[in-house]
């Protein structure tokens, strides 16, 4: 496919910026309780429900010994808790704590606060821009590309 160039540079600059955007929301989404690796498995967890040691292996794109750490980590400090699974006691499922949640949901208040920080300072169309915007990447991440919307 021979994209033109104006669409490669939008590309660009928009993989910058979110780069960029989720990097800094990574930052600030925690206090010293946990790290953003551990972060994100209490999030697949409170999203998911408990998972093996593989499953978040594989939701993590990292390998077994990675997981064992960071679910060690977060066992540790009470966030989430190891549970024979019911239909083969030979595995292990890894579900949230309550303290997990209340983690996990500072977190997300503590990135929601950054971002509406800086909306305070933004005019009513650039934050009309942005909200479309956000709908549109939203809908880019659920659509097969190579899929027509219009006919489906």
């Amino acid at each position: 496919m021979n994209t033109p160039p104006e669409l490669q540079d939008l590309a660009s600059e928009l993989r910058v910026a979110l780069m960029r955007t989720s990097r800094v929301l990574r930052s600030q989404a925690s206090s010293d309780a946990v790290t953003p690796g551990q972060n994100t498995v209490l999030a697949l967890l409170h999203k998911h429900g408990p998972q093996t040691m593989g499953q978040l292996a594989e939701a993590e794109h990292v390998q077994a010994p990675s997981m064992t750490r960071t679910v060690n980590a977060l066992a540790d400090k009470g966030l989430i808790r190891r549970e024979p699974r019911p239909e083969d006691g030979r595995q292990v499922l890894i579900s949230l704590t309550s303290e997990g949640n209340a983690i996990l949901e500072e977190s997300r208040r503590l990135r929601s606060a950054w971002l509406a920080e800086r909306l305070e300072g933004l005019g009513e169309g650039e934050r009309q821009t942005l909200h479309d915007a956000a709908l549109l990447l939203l809908d880019m991440t659920r659509t097969d590309p190579r899929r027509n919307p219009a006919t489906a």
